[in-house]
């Protein structure tokens, strides 16, 4: 792999787990260096860092808030 490639994985903390966790991405890379923004790309859905995720976290959040404040309003008006 080139060095300037190593570099950028080994600055990535999440690169660098998805290459090991995927060891195909070495061969990939070492033959078609050009293909690391997709291998970003991939580490960003299998670490579920994507924008689509990231939403669907928010969402899933506020929905939990919303609930717990429900509940608590239900509490305060059952005394």
């Amino acid at each position: 792999m080139r060095k300037d490639l190593f570099e950028i994985i080994e600055g990535k903390e999440d690169l660098k787990k998805y290459l090991r966790l995927q060891p195909i991405w070495y061969r990939r890379l070492t033959r078609n260096p050009q293909q690391l923004q997709k291998m970003e790309t991939e580490a960003a859905y299998f670490f579920k860092k994507s924008i689509p995720d990231r939403v669907s976290q928010l969402t899933n959040g506020v929905q939990m808030a919303s609930m717990m404040i429900s509940m608590f309003q239900t509490m305060n008006a059952v005394k």
